[in-house]
């Protein structure tokens, strides 16, 4: 039995969403570069999470 790969589907309302008129905030407008970015920021919150968990190093 073959597993099916996981997909990460395109953060399209995270997308929608960005800030247009705001001096910090940088926006983003190809798509590509968005979702790269995106599924980065992503896996520095979840491996941030865990370190928490672990305690202080």
């Amino acid at each position: 039995m073959i597993p099916e790969p996981s997909k990460i589907e395109f953060p399209l309302w995270q997308y929608l969403n960005q800030p247009l008129f705001s001096a910090d905030a940088k926006l983003i407008l190809n798509p590509r570069r968005f979702a790269h970015l995106h599924r980065i920021e992503l896996l520095e919150r979840c491996w941030a999470k865990k370190c928490d968990a672990k305690g202080s190093y």
